[in-house]
């Protein structure tokens, strides 16, 4: 009887912690696909998970899974106060008064992302 020779298999990839959320990225990107102004998959810390307009991001998706729009501090202000997000913390415990995380109501990410783009797209 002749053995089975058991060949190298390659790992197979590694799932996403954030399928849903994951996806929920995936339809803003593809809000911007006619947008040539917009990069898609920038920087080497982010990876597919960013956007940016003229060099600068606007839109990301973090480590720990949330979405991350740049918009005008006021506006940040207002959805915080809303209690639909909240300042996002860049790293060490610094607020980033233009920064906004969103987590759950994937509905307006494609709306915010929108707005964020706008913002950062005219030169702020």
């Amino acid at each position: 009887m002749k053995k089975k020779r058991k060949g190298k298999r390659s790992p197979a990839p590694a799932e996403s912690p954030f399928p849903q959320i994951e996806r929920a990225f995936s339809r803003v990107i593809g809000a911007f696909a006619g947008d040539r102004e917009v990069a898609h998959g920038v920087g080497k810390s982010l990876g597919s998970k960013a956007l940016k307009v003229n060099g600068k991001f606007f839109a990301m998706l973090s480590s720990k899974g949330k979405f991350v729009v740049k918009l005008p501090s006021g506006r940040v202000d207002e959805i915080v106060r809303q209690r639909t997000g909240e300042y996002f913390d860049g790293s060490r415990g610094t607020l980033m008064k233009e920064w906004v995380k969103l987590e759950g109501d994937y509905s307006s990410w494609v709306k915010l992302a929108k707005e964020a783009r706008r913002f950062v797209g005219r030169g702020n």
